[in-house]
């Protein structure tokens, strides 16, 4: 059973920027390809990025590609997403996600795991 706890969320103003982290427990962080996705207030929870475990190969949401970076370090089993040029619309509870396959995936259902999220709040 892979744990995840993700960490970095916080209130900014918009412009700045925020790194996540989502740190990986009870599994061989090499064997699974990891995701990000969010919830807005209201709203139903969407993708933003993915990660393959080994060959480093990423996908991005188009509403984030180039303000945002999916990254990791296996030898941490921490993944991390750096977020730039934040906008009041990027408000949301973001959450980590593990899948059971070296492949990346931008449907949220092929994920197994999840963490508790963290609050992303970004004023104007």
């Amino acid at each position: 059973q892979v744990q995840l706890v993700e960490s970095g969320g916080g209130l900014v103003q918009a412009g700045g920027s925020l790194r996540l982290s989502c740190s990986a427990s009870g599994g061989t962080s090499s064997n699974y390809a990891m995701g990000w996705f969010r919830q807005p207030p209201g709203k139903e929870r969407e993708f933003l990025a993915t990660i393959s475990s080994t060959v480093r190969s990423t996908s991005y949401a188009a509403s984030v590609k180039g303000r945002f970076t999916i990254s990791r370090d296996n030898a941490k089993n921490t993944v991390y997403l750096q977020v730039n040029t934040l906008k009041p619309e990027d408000t949301a509870v973001y959450y980590c996600a593990a899948r059971r396959s070296i492949i990346a995936n931008i449907k949220e259902y092929e994920y197994d795991y999840w963490g508790q999220g963290t609050q992303v709040t970004v004023s104007s």
